[in-house]
């Protein structure tokens, strides 16, 4: 730049000289060199901007991802947060139907390999898996549920439903609704927060109408529709006119109530499309509540250690309501009084 400047002065001086001779194109040489310096300062100002690397996520499901109930529950989450953030910030695979655990094990190690910021292992059978390979990169965070416990790992990242909350307020509802008294369970395994459900439900039909029954079968498996629909055939051949259940197999319950008119109380993700005739209400998870946070923890360093619940409280849990079900003023009202106690501290569902 001091060089060009010393050139101006140059031509300013022999312009200066020409002009007292009385001549004009002395004038447009001068117009030329003040060109050319803004030229050299804009060229001397421009910046290279980086494009911003996207958020990769990875997900490792035990069913479809159009099970309508807990793969589903994920898969909706992630999208919601894609449709926030936009396709090309956050980019999400996925690896759906994984019931065999040693593929799920596969299918998560090799996405931790390619440099996935964050790995879900979406189901509490895959713990054991996710135990052995999360040392093997410290750097990519891995979360895991239905679960609280992080293995005491610094990327491991644990989460949990703390689904007895809608499973009280659907037992409320189905108590004042069956006329038999008799209300059947199709529960899968005895763990994780489809027990919670399940105890939950039982509590909110106790505190409503001791004198109701509960019968609750648990036919071993998240998976079998064929299990489910049998349990669901025997819990009918008992009395029951009302029925729920918890997992992925309860498609083959709900086609069993949908046969026999009975109805039928959702949870996890929503059930109505199945049969809106008979499905009363839903406990829908939003597992993006929990998700951001984590994402906000990975980004800035944080790559586990840590564990999240969603509850009603926090917006994670949310009791749907089926418009296309008459469902009576006051036991709308009761189901509603029974979010807001449980909001507010005052209905305990366990002592």
């Amino acid at each position: 730049m001091k060089k060009l400047r010393k050139t101006l002065i140059m031509l300013l001086l022999v312009a200066l000289l020409v002009a007292a001779c009385g001549g004009e194109e002395a004038e447009i040489v001068v117009e030329e060199a003040e060109v050319v310096v803004e030229e050299a300062e804009v060229v001397e100002e421009a910046e290279v901007v980086e494009p911003a690397e996207p958020f990769l996520v990875a997900v490792v499901m035990p069913s479809a991802i159009t099970d309508l109930a807990f793969s589903q529950s994920m898969y909706d989450a992630l999208i919601a947060i894609q449709e926030e953030r936009g396709a090309d910030n956050f980019e999400i695979v996925y690896s759906e139907s994984m019931f065999v655990v040693d593929d799920a094990a596969a299918a998560i190690r090799d996405y931790a390999s390619q440099g996935y910021d964050l790995v879900i292992a979406h189901g509490s059978q895959y713990g054991s898996s996710l135990q052995e390979i999360a040392p093997d990169f410290l750097e990519t965070s891995f979360a895991w549920g239905t679960t609280v416990d992080t293995f005491g790992m610094p990327n491991v990242f644990a989460y949990e439903a703390k689904s007895e909350e809608g499973g009280y307020v659907n037992g409320v509802m189905a108590a004042m609704l069956s006329k038999s008294g008799v209300i059947g369970v199709v529960g899968p395994i005895e763990t994780g927060d489809a027990k919670l459900y399940v105890d939950g439900f039982a509590v909110g039909v106790a505190a409503t109408n001791a004198d109701a029954k509960v019968n609750t079968n648990w036919i071993g498996s998240f998976s079998d529709v064929a299990l489910a629909s049998e349990a669901a055939q025997t819990h009918i051949g008992a009395g029951a006119d009302v029925l729920t259940g918890t997992a992925q197999m309860v498609v083959g319950a709900i086609g069993v109530a949908e046969e026999n008119d009975a109805l039928w109380f959702g949870t996890q993700s929503s059930q109505t499309s199945l049969a809106s005739s008979i499905v009363v209400a839903n406990q829908v998870y939003h597992w993006e509540v929990v998700l951001k946070q984590m994402i906000e923890l990975i980004e800035g360093g944080t790559y586990g250690g840590q564990y999240y619940e969603i509850t009603l409280v926090n917006g994670g849990l949310e009791v749907e309501f089926n418009a296309d079900y008459a469902l009576p003023d006051d036991v709308k009202a009761a189901a509603e009084a029974a979010i807001d106690g449980i909001v507010d501290g005052s209905v305990t569902i366990f002592p």
